[in-house]
């Protein structure tokens, strides 16, 4: 796959970017050597490597899936500054 400088061009209007047209090439090129280098990446043959946490061995924390006890809306409600109907009321932002 190869980016051309129009190409270059829409991907930094997405991404809201100013990019000069004399700067267009050069973005190009840096588009092109970043997919370059992930076609490398996909060359590597990754079958039967378990996916990593971290480069040390290491086990997440798990807890067990037990059933807790609920409903306990009114205690969660006695915090909060401002609740109506058993919900949090908040202030309007939108206009």
């Amino acid at each position: 796959m190869s980016i051309d400088k129009e190409t270059a061009a829409k991907v930094a209007k997405l991404a809201r970017i100013r990019v000069d047209d004399d700067a267009l090439p050069a973005l190009a090129q840096e588009f092109n050597t970043i997919l370059g280098f992930i076609e490398q990446l996909n060359e590597v043959d990754v079958d039967g490597i378990e996916p990593m946490t971290s480069v040390t061995p290491m086990r997440l924390k798990r807890r067990t899936d037990v059933v807790t006890d609920g409903d306990q809306q009114d205690k969660i409600l006695s915090n909060a500054p401002d609740a109506r109907e058993g919900f949090f009321a908040v202030p309007k932002v939108v206009e």
